[in-house]
């Protein structure tokens, strides 16, 4: 009877709204879980890096990176598991108690994450929050999550400003390093099935990071205003988490039709292959409405690969009108069906589909524009998102 009554409480648990669960697991855990003490010590022994670390997704690379960045430098004393029990494994390493804990997973799930670790994890260790977040406001239930850290850093100053108003005099700018570290690139254009005489142009996010922000219908309307079914130009779309947003890729499908010079992946590739299918790609093209980073744009930018990009949100800040295409833009309402963005008095920005037009007619139509264009790309990137931002800000949390 008991086992009968929970499999009920579980299944009208799982009818509910997923951000509701989500704010409801937050707000409970942040009154369950010991919090850490203030003031933090003044000298902890190297960082445990934290997060989705096994995961296909931004954040769980971005944890990796980091962990890969501060290595040479003696810092890395561990990279731990950290987020929800549905998506994360339970932490099982021996972390040494005088380290400090960089948690890369966002507000509402560094609470929901730490229930699984020791009642005193946290005793006399100083905790940062390392954070991304893809709107002017910030939800309300990242107050829970910001209880538990002594600084936020924000990937961006976009979030940085987003960030501030939560958690005033807290939040410092920390880009990801992904210079830092040799970024490995797997495959070719033969591996990946695309033609060696056609212009490539590519779209790459997870159905996770919301349809709406991410504005796949509006790059395939600029890539069909642009070329239509031009045989020589090829438009790859490159989606992951389809099978957990099935409405939105039927979507998609319906936009590209019958379209032969679209196409659609949806395998889940390891980073190095993904990094592949940039490099082999002859424009990257991430027309967002809001970007808390720009992961995408920020690996095609390294890889030396023009990118086409909303001028707009936490990308320009490794993004520049002198080695970027920067597609002009009106802010407008946000409206995401999902629920994840609306927020009162929110906006982000809607890319002008004409502007985006003539860029890709531009950069396809000219092989040594995209070379010029890519090769600064590269090097404007790589001054941007160096370690040396990271590795200030652990000394300055007397992190050594």
């Amino acid at each position: 009877m008991k086992r009968t009554a929970t499999r009920v409480a579980h299944r009208a648990w799982r009818l509910l709204p997923k951000e509701f669960r989500r704010d409801a697991m937050a707000g409970v855990a942040s009154r369950l879980v010991r919090k850490p003490c203030r003031p933090p010590p003044e000298v902890s022994h190297g960082v445990i890096v934290a997060g989705d670390v096994g995961g296909a997704n931004g954040l769980a690379e971005s944890a990796r990176i980091i962990h890969e960045a501060i290595t040479p430098h003696g810092l890395a004393r561990g990279l731990a598991p950290l987020g929800l029990p549905s998506v994360v494994p339970a932490n099982q390493l021996d972390l040494p108690a005088d380290a400090a804990l960089l948690a890369v997973v966002n507000a509402p799930i560094l609470p929901v994450g730490l229930m699984r670790y020791p009642r005193g994890f946290l005793n006399n260790r100083r905790v940062i929050g390392m954070w991304a977040w893809e709107l002017p406001v910030v939800p309300r239930n990242w107050a829970h999550g910001a209880r538990f850290a002594h600084e936020i850093w924000a990937c961006s100053r976009f979030t940085a400003d987003a960030l501030e108003h939560l958690a005033p005099g807290r939040v410092r700018v920390v880009p990801y390093p992904f210079a830092a570290t040799a970024l490995p690139v797997a495959g070719g254009r033969a591996d990946f099935g695309l033609p060696e005489d056609r212009i490539v142009v590519l779209s790459v996010f997870n159905l996770a990071s919301s349809m709406a922000r991410k504005n796949p219908l509006g790059a395939i309307a600029a890539f069909r205003a642009a070329f239509g079914d031009s045989a020589e130009h090829l438009f790859v779309l490159k989606l992951s988490g389809t099978e957990d947003y099935l409405e939105d890729l039927a979507i998609i499908r319906a936009a590209i039709g019958d379209a032969e010079n679209i196409r659609l992946m949806t395998q889940t590739l390891p980073e190095p292959q993904l990094r592949g299918l940039i490099a082999a790609s002859d424009i990257v093209l991430s027309l967002h409405r809001s970007e808390g980073f720009g992961l995408i744009p920020a690996a095609g930018m390294l890889l030396g690969r023009p990118v086409v990009a909303t001028g707009w949100s936490g990308n320009l800040d490794f993004m520049a009108p002198e080695c970027s295409a920067l597609v002009s833009y009106k802010l407008i309402p946000a409206i995401d069906p999902r629920g994840t963005y609306q927020l009162p008095n929110a906006v982000w920005a809607e890319p002008d589909i004409d502007d985006t037009v003539a860029w890709l007619r531009r950069l396809a139509g000219d092989a040594a524009l995209r070379a010029s264009m890519g090769a600064a790309a590269k090097i404007y990137a790589a001054e941007k998102l160096g370690s040396a931002p990271l590795l200030a800000a652990l000394a300055a949390n007397g992190i050594v």
